[in-house]
Formats: structure tokens, sequence, C-alpha cells
């Protein structure tokens, strides 16, 4: 059986390099905004795990959660199915009965941002809590420490927000806001991973961090995230409410790892009332997979290359549209060293032409657009009479709904694919309009 499976991993890699993509053509290639990366190693892994039928959560994920763990510099990782589902369980976990009177309670609020992705503000929401919306800074496309500290009210209890399209928020002054407030931080790091801010991974400074590794991201494991925490009363929380909400902790096959599986009383249940079977909290089923995880720890040995993969392309994008007139160009937060998702073009109101004939453009010429995620998510049917705050006018979220779009510099893309994007945006730009 051994050489059958070993022939079949054979077959695998060559069908692998016989399906290489082919060379870049100019306004035919797509140049996608962001994309998975995947070699001949990553094929096999997931084709191995799936032969060895690892279908539920096993040695693989283990491997995975101690590897993230360890290049985080964290006690904790738990993988989740997606990133959104790291963001829920994060911001659950803080309401959990078990952190007593610090717990999150209906009606208390937790400062985020207007711009940005609808699941790091709907887990607020779904916990019966309220969002306080803050405005961004155009640029960075993340909220400024002063700005975050006006939205701060008197039922203020945390803060969650994410690294602007792997743009670091000024976290570490924004860390110590929280601590003197006495506030929860988490950090959505999903698009973020490798981001340095002070030369500290982003992801390293609040109570918890959120990871997505859908194929978009730094990493993939086609669908996936994780939790990341250093707080092991926190991370206990995490992990009983992905696994059901249930209270036991053994993995799945395993029995009777506290030694008291029919030796404990909770709630008003029977003494000795099946340990595996107690549920302390009101949990979801938000595991992933062996094949997944199999695949994920392929690619976690990748992730210092990919991010200079991405620097360089950001670059590249950076100084070739530098001086073009209209164009409000990125820029990194000060102190902070980006591993980027996306290259941010916001067309000043003053162009003679709209955004939207730029994106039109560019997709003819098949470079792929992705507007700024949701914009200003208030003016979103789904947030309709949704009970929100907002600190402060949402100036630059409006601008960024109306004339804010990026393009990709995921590690797909090549030096030539990158000048195609470069020339395209230039030749519309510096033609009459």
């Amino acid at each position: 059986m051994g050489n059958d499976k070993s022939a079949i991993l054979d077959l695998v890699r060559e069908y692998h390099r016989n399906n290489e993509s082919s060379g870049f053509v100019p306004g035919v290639t797509p140049v996608m905004a962001s994309g998975a990366v995947l070699s001949e190693d990553d094929r096999v892994a997931f084709v191995e795990a799936a032969l060895d039928m690892r279908i539920a959560a096993g040695v693989s994920s283990r491997r995975l959660e101690r590897g993230l763990a360890k290049f985080f510099g964290l006690r904790k990782a738990h993988l989740t199915n997606s990133g959104s589902s790291a963001n829920l369980l994060a911001l659950s976990a803080l309401t959990s009965p078990q952190l007593e009177e610090h717990r999150l309670l209906p009606g208390d609020e937790v400062v985020t941002v207007a711009a940005g992705f609808p699941t790091t503000v709907n887990p607020i929401l779904q916990n019966g809590l309220v969002p306080v919306f803050t405005d961004i800074e155009l640029g960075t496309y993340n909220a400024s420490l002063e700005r975050v500290e006006q939205a701060i009210g008197p039922r203020t209890r945390a803060i969650m927000m994410a690294h602007a399209l792997g743009n670091p928020f000024q976290v570490a002054e924004i860390a110590q806001l929280a601590e003197d407030r006495g506030l929860f931080l988490i950090e959505d790091n999903c698009d973020a991973l490798g981001s340095t801010y002070r030369g500290q991974l982003t992801g390293t400074f609040g109570d918890m961090a959120t990871e997505s590794f859908y194929p978009a991201h730094h990493i993939t494991m086609g669908e996936g995230g994780c939790v990341l925490t250093d707080n092991l009363a926190l991370a206990r929380i995490v992990e009983s409410m992905r696994d059901w909400g249930r209270d036991c902790w053994c993995e799945p096959g395993e029995d009777n790892r506290c030694f008291k599986r029919f030796e404990q009383q909770m709630g008003s249940l029977p003494e000795g009332y099946d340990h595996k079977y107690i549920f302390s909290h009101v949990g979801y089923n938000l595991k992933s997979t062996d094949p997944q995880a199999a695949l994920g720890l392929q690619q976690l040995s990748r992730i210092e290359e990919f991010g200079s993969a991405r620097r360089h392309n950001w670059a590249r994008l950076r100084a070739g549209l530098d001086g073009l007139p209209h164009l409000v160009l990125p820029e990194a937060t000060p102190g902070s060293d980006p591993s980027w998702f996306g290259f941010a073009l916001t067309v000043s109101p003053e162009a003679p032409f709209a955004p939207a004939a730029l994106i039109e453009h560019l997709e003819q010429s098949k470079v792929a657009t992705r507007r700024f995620f949701a914009g200003n998510l208030t003016r979103h049917p789904a947030y309709e009479g949704r009970e929100f705050r907002v600190s402060g006018p949402l100036t630059n979220s409006d601008i960024t709904t109306e004339r804010t779009f990026w393009i990709g510099v995921f590690p797909g893309l090549t030096d030539q694919m990158i000048d195609h994007s470069i020339s395209t945006v230039q030749e519309f730009v510096t033609r009459p309009h």
C-alpha cells in the first residue's frame, strides 16, 4: 500500500508540472487582484491527507496550530473554518461568563472603523454589543490613535480593528491606550500576516488576534483561519466556543484526558454526567479539517518568501505611479513594515475623470480591481436599523466608498504584470479628459 501511495503522489507531482501556467501576454492574461500561490509540495500534501482519509481535524491541524503559535511567539493558536469565524470567536470569547466582572454585556460598546470588511464588525452586533464607528486616514486607510481615543465613551469595553490592506494601524499606541483604559484589544490581522510595527509582528499586541487563510490571503488553507492569544483563559474559551461550546477539551477520538469524565457535577446536571457532553458556552462548530491543515503547513514555511514578494510588488507599483496627478497613493504607517495585501488608489475629487472610468479602463486591460471592501459600512442595507454610534464625521470613509479601489500585489504577480498595471494606470491618467 505504501508503494501505491508513493506512485499516486509521483503522478500528482507530474500532473502539477504539466499544468503550470504559460507566459504573460499584456491585455490578455489576467493580472489578478489576489490569489493563492500553490506549489507542487502543496498539491502533494493536500492529496496525501485525502488519501489517508484524515477528513476531520487531526494531526496536521495540531501541528499547524503549534507552528502558527511559534511563528507569532504566542502561547495558543486555534484553527477555524474561516477568518470571519475567527473574528466571531475572538469577540464572542469576551462575553463569556467565565470572565466574570470583565465580560462584555449587551449594550457595551466596541470601537471599530467604519470603512473595512464587514466581518470585523458583524460579531459586535451578533453579540448584542454596540459598534462605535470612527473614520480613517486617507493614504494609510487606518484609524489614528487620536480618532480611537475620541471614540471611547463611558460604555466602551473593547477595540476591534483590522490592519488595512496589510498596513498596520498604530497598534503599539492603541494597545497602550486599551491597557490604560481597561479595554480589550482584538487585532484583525487577516490582511496583515507578517507585517510589523516598531519591529514587532502585528497580531502580537492585543489580547487576541485573528488570521484568515482564504486563497486571497498571505497563506492559504483554501478556507480557514485562526485565533491567536497569549492569554490561556481566553484561549480555553475560544476552544470551547469553537467546539460546540463543550466544557471538555479532549481531541476528536480521545476520551477522559481530564481523568474526571464521569466524576463532575456542573449546572443542574446529575452528578457524574459525561463530561464530553457538558456545555459551558453557547458555541458553534467552527473547526477546520486535516487536508486544509496539511496545505496550511506547507504554506506556513513560505510566509517570509510571500511577504518579500508582496513588498517588492507594492514598492514597484509605488515607484512607477509616483508623481501621477489626480491620485492619492498609499503610504505605510510610520514605524511599520507592511506585508501588503493590496495597493490602494484614491482618485482625488478634483480629477477630470470619475473613479469608475479608471476602473473600467483597468478591467478592460485585464487588470483586476477591487473596491476598498465595503467602504462606509453605515451606508449598507445590512446595517439599517441596527444600533451603533458614530464618533465624528466619516468624511474619509465616504471618500473611500466613492473614490477608492485597489489592485494586486500578491506573490503570483511577476514584474511584467506589475509593469502592465503601472502602464495601464499611467496611460489613462495622463491622457486628455
